[in-house]
């Protein structure tokens, strides 16, 4: 006898049912044994000093299908807490409570202005498999949570060292801000999108109206943060937008316009491609002794804990530093199915000096006249090291200090210490340096994102630092005058006489 329709819909409910939860288990347990897989991934064997430098150890490249995870999982500051810092300065806390600050401005009139920001929404880490493993992980990281999309000015307003105001800046247009100068009565801020600007005056606490857009850029993306910078003469901005994937995984096309620094004119209002070949730049700043470009740059993925160095560079108009096709200088990356660019090896430069493979490094800012930091940090580069997430050991996570001699020229020594303890000693993050900018005061700044801390180091006792003199570009003899030519036909030359 057979059973009536009510009872067959139900046990094919049951069988689907099961079958369904058969097959959730599976994933459960494939996604488990990865991950297992994954944290157990090939360690290191180059330290970071190793990789750092003019001249960093290469480990020889091993591709990997699926990348090794090592992720810090955020605990954040207690009471009373603080990173530490190197022999000679200290650490307080000008600003905390913040939603994942990242980049930082000081305007003219001494407040500071932070970014609370985040990826766009429905794109947090582009494509390819390591991009889907790197979404997995954003939220274990403190980066999984929608982006705030405000800017907060903070004040000191009793000059001890402490914000003491701060004011929430909101307005639409703001989408995934990172970016921030200002410039004659107007602040510029790169969204993951574009570049948009307000009317805005030292001393206003928000941002009114709908801004006018300078420019387009190509949104979202693997590494879908914006920064800008202004030329020291305050007539270009410079704008660096990162790759969409790890090694142009969705093909070249996907990738234009793309792992680029621009240069926007303002007399001009023109704007072109000014570097190419970086995979993801971030930090940008002048070099004060020679007034050139730097910036640092996150290099690529997936070939083993010790590849590849990110590095710290200058930038001049037109330079190609190979990516994804060439990494430092001369090494050819096989794993990239789009066909290389005819003679790119003979135009690509080599970086200038290695931070450290998977360190990300995003804040730069150059020792300046008028800092407070100490003889010891007078010529060289402050770098924010994010800290890695595909790693083992972990690697970055601190502040640290590259030495320049006096004619701005990078010096062959490893990054120099100046706050660590950002993890704990069983490798729990209180928190991740993120970005670095010197207080009207002199002081360094440092933002921490994950903390929601902006930190001021300082060396008690210091007397501000000299101003530091540019070395004039040289500029060649005027030519000798030329006295008057006469031109004189010589009857006896050879040219002159017929073909025998």
């Amino acid at each position: 006898m057979q059973g009536s329709p009510g009872a067959l819909t139900v046990r094919a409910i049951m069988s689907t049912l099961k079958k369904s939860l058969i097959a959730i288990g599976l994933l459960v347990i494939a996604a488990v044994a990865f991950l297992a897989w994954s944290f157990r991934g090939p360690a290191g064997v180059y330290t970071t000093d190793e990789t750092s430098g003019p001249h960093p150890k290469l480990a020889e490249p091993s591709a990997q299908t699926i990348p090794t995870v090592g992720i810090a999982k955020p605990v954040g500051w207690q009471p009373g807490e603080a990173p530490q810092a190197t022999q000679g300065l200290v650490v307080t806390r000008f600003a905390e409570g913040l939603d994942h600050p990242r980049t930082m401005t000081v305007l003219p009139n001494g407040d500071v202005l932070t970014a609370q920001t985040n990826a766009p929404a429905g794109d947090r880490a582009g494509g390819g498999v390591v991009g889907f493993v790197a979404g997995l992980l954003f939220n274990q990281a403190g980066a999984g949570g929608p982006s705030p999309n405000t800017i907060v000015l903070l004040r000191d307003g009793v000059g001890k060292g402490t914000a003491t105001q701060r004011f929430v800046m909101e307005n639409p247009a703001l989408d995934s801000p990172f970016g921030m100068v200002w410039r004659a009565g107007r602040l510029y801020v790169a969204n993951h999108n574009g570049v948009v600007s307000w009317p805005f005056e030292p001393g206003q606490t928000s941002l009114r109206g709908t801004p006018t857009k300078l420019m387009d850029l190509p949104p979202a993306g693997m590494h879908w943060a914006r920064n800008l910078a202004l030329s020291p003469d305050g007539n270009r901005l410079y704008i660096s937008v990162g790759s969409a994937s790890n090694i142009a995984d969705d093909g070249i096309e996907a990738e234009r316009d793309r792992a680029s620094i621009f240069e926007y004119d303002f007399v001009k209002h023109s704007v072109r491609q000014f570097a190419g070949g970086m995979r993801n730049p971030n930090g940008m700043d002048f070099n004060p002794h020679t007034g050139e470009l730097w910036a640092v740059v996150n290099e690529r993925d997936m070939l083993g804990p010790d590849l590849v160095p990110d590095y710290l560079s200058n930038v001049p108009l037109g330079a190609q530093y190979g990516w994804p096709w060439v990494y430092w200088k001369k090494n050819i990356d096989w794993r990239v199915q789009a066909p290389m660019p005819e003679y790119l090896m003979e135009y690509v430069r080599k970086p200038e000096y290695g931070l450290g493979a998977h360190v990300a490094p995003l804040g730069l800012a150059f020792a300046r006249g008028g800092n407070i930091m100490g003889t010891r940090f007078a010529d060289g580069a402050f770098v924010a090291r994010h800290g890695s997430w595909n790693r083992r050991p972990l690697a970055g996570y601190d502040v640290v200090f590259v030495r320049f001699d006096d004619h701005g020229n990078v010096l062959p020594a490893p990054p120099a210490p100046v706050l660590t303890g950002f993890l704990t000693k069983d490798g729990k993050a209180h928190g991740r340096p993120t970005w670095v900018a010197f207080a009207k005061d002199g002081a360094l700044l440092v933002s921490d994102d994950v903390g929601g801390v902006i930190w001021r180091v300082t060396a008690p006792g210091a007397q501000p630092a000299p101003a530091i003199v540019q070395i004039p570009d040289h500029v060649p003899p005027p030519q000798p005058p030329m006295g008057k030519m006469r031109i004189q036909e010589n009857p006896d030359s050879v040219l002159n006489k017929p073909k025998g």
